[in-house]
């Protein structure tokens, strides 16, 4: 049951779960940056009317391999930073792809954990941070529960079956912060190299990127 507040409303109990690598994505498409804090507070914040009962984040981390080292140790330190702000973190471990990017797929995880500590924590509303239209099952099931879903992304990252499925969209584009990029972080890597060269190289251009 919704939480009653001193006033003699009530405050519905949020859950909020997080395809990082969708969301991260989409800022990064935009030029621009995510505030976490902000984007906590936004969804279910003091001012929402409305309790947080969590907010998880599922992140790909790099594969365990060395020539990843770097990149995982920078994947793991931003881990560190959310969760000693609060939010709960899930990780998986990827495996590498083609040049320059690995894949560290967490949408199943995201949509096993959805069903269970939605059974478990009886939420009043469920809100999905990402544009995935693989979600968009996700939302109905959650729905037909009596759970509301709420989806959080940026209208051109927005998959339409997920649109239609749930009861409300949030748009993140206000929740992006403008960062300064230079070119040459904006090019891809196109061959193949060196651990050494990537060493030598990784000031000048993007860090890899999940898939």
């Amino acid at each position: 049951m919704p939480k009653k507040n001193l006033g003699g409303g009530h405050h519905s109990r949020v859950l909020v779960l997080v395809d990082e690598s969708n969301v991260g994505s989409s800022a990064r498409t935009a030029g621009r940056g995510l505030d976490w804090l902000k984007l906590r507070d936004s969804l279910a914040g003091p001012d929402t009317g409305r309790d947080l009962i969590e907010m998880v984040v599922y992140a790909g981390l790099p594969p365990a391999i060395p020539v990843w080292q770097e990149e995982r140790d920078k994947k793991n330190k931003f881990v560190h930073w959310l969760r000693s702000n609060g939010f709960m973190v899930v990780t998986k471990d990827g495996s590498p792809a083609e040049e320059g990017h690995y894949k560290a797929n967490v949408d199943v995880m995201m949509a096993i954990d959805a069903v269970e500590l939605s059974l478990e924590m009886r939420p009043d509303v469920v809100i999905l941070v990402t544009g995935d239209a693989d979600f968009a099952y996700l939302a109905v099931r959650l729905r037909r529960h009596g759970i509301r879903v709420e989806v959080a992304s940026v209208a051109q990252n927005l998959g339409q079956a997920l649109k239609s499925a749930a009861n409300n969209v949030i748009d993140l584009a206000p929740l992006f912060r403008t960062f300064e990029i230079k070119m040459q972080d904006v090019t891809a890597p196109t061959s193949a190299a060196a651990p050494r060269q990537r060493q030598q190289q990784v000031r000048r251009r993007p860090r890899f990127r999940p898939i």
